[in-house]
């Protein structure tokens, strides 16, 4: 694997792990018990944590792009035939 595919796995990974976290934690200020002000939406997140969400998904990320970069260096997992 060269040093593009590697980042080009590594962003998708990124990514995938960043959208499935980011409903974790959310409240929205009904179930907080908040007034909604006037022009902001009902569902908005009252504290989404988006930067500890980001922490978290790079911390995963990385975990399973050397998962992957194991796997595809290794012959443990090959789709050439010998």
């Amino acid at each position: 694997m060269n040093w593009v595919s590697a980042i080009v796995v590594y962003v998708i990974l990124w990514w995938l792990v960043f959208f499935m976290t980011l409903p974790f934690g959310v409240k929205s200020p009904h179930e907080v018990g908040e007034v909604v002000e006037p022009g902001n939406s009902d569902g908005a997140p009252v504290n989404p944590r988006v930067w500890l969400k980001v922490g978290i998904t790079t911390a995963i990320a990385a975990v399973l792009w050397g998962i992957a970069y194991y796997l595809i260096t290794s012959d443990l997992l090959s789709f050439r035939r010998p």
